[in-house]
């Protein structure tokens, strides 16, 4: 047993028993580990918000309100990647903005990995989408060609595809500049209230070689731009 699916069996366990308590001891020889790796478990669940709580003496041990967790619900990995999604999008001004946030984390954190990658790149999508429908700054985290990280603010102008990639075109506040954003190296893109300012896409983009770049269909075309080429690496990725 992996031990995403520990996890998920000591919370049932645990939920099975309540109000009575389990010791710890008890729960290793259920699982058949060893007792230091059931403590990280129960440790871990607690990070995570679940009211998994420790009673210490005699006839103590470990147990969870029921009260206050859901049971188990059977998702498919493409329902869980969609969820997850549309809880990553939650806009931060949002009721419950928040647990949003800390549900979409949950539901990653139990994915396959493929699942849980697919999901997080159509998460950074929305944000970015959403960013761009209502006229907001985005935070993004990015890695550029070479590997290094950056964070920052910017104001998204419009998509476009160019090499097999798509890109985000916006004005980025940290350089002051308009500066292009591979979709698939943004490692973070988190919405903000914040209205960004206007920015016409086609002038971040003259006199780059991005110019030759091929908007989707629900951007305006641009015209005065008739430079070939693809996006210009160096100068957009964020450096």
């Amino acid at each position: 047993m992996n031990r995403t699916a520990r996890l998920y069996a000591l919370v049932e366990e645990l939920r099975a028993a309540a109000p009575r308590p389990l010791t710890v001891a008890r729960l290793a020889a259920r699982f058949e580990v060893a007792t230091r790796t059931v403590q990280r478990d129960l440790q871990a669940l607690m990070a995570a918000g679940l009211p998994v709580r420790a009673a210490t003496g005699r006839g103590g041990g470990w147990s969870i309100d029921p009260r206050t967790t859901l049971p188990p619900v059977r998702f498919t990995a493409q329902e869980a990647a969609a969820l997850t999604v549309a809880l990553a999008a939650t806009d931060h001004g949002a009721p419950y903005a928040a647990a949003a946030r800390t549900a979409a984390q949950k539901l990653a954190a139990v994915l396959p990995a493929a699942t849980a990658a697919t999901a997080r790149d159509l998460a950074h999508r929305a944000a970015v989408e959403h960013a761009l429908a209502t006229g907001t700054v985005l935070r993004l985290h990015y890695a550029d060609a070479a590997g290094r990280s950056s964070e920052r603010l910017v104001e998204p102008a419009g998509l476009l595809t160019a090499g097999g990639h798509w890109y985000l075109i916006a004005w980025c506040r940290t350089r002051r500049a308009g500066r292009g954003f591979r979709l698939d190296r943004i490692t973070g893109a988190d919405p903000t209230p914040e209205p960004a300012g206007p920015h016409d896409l086609a002038a971040l983009l003259r006199g780059s070689a991005a110019a030759g770049a091929r908007p989707p269909a629900a951007l305006a075309a641009l015209d005065e731009l008739t430079a070939p080429g693809e996006l210009d690496e160096h100068r957009t990725t964020g450096t």
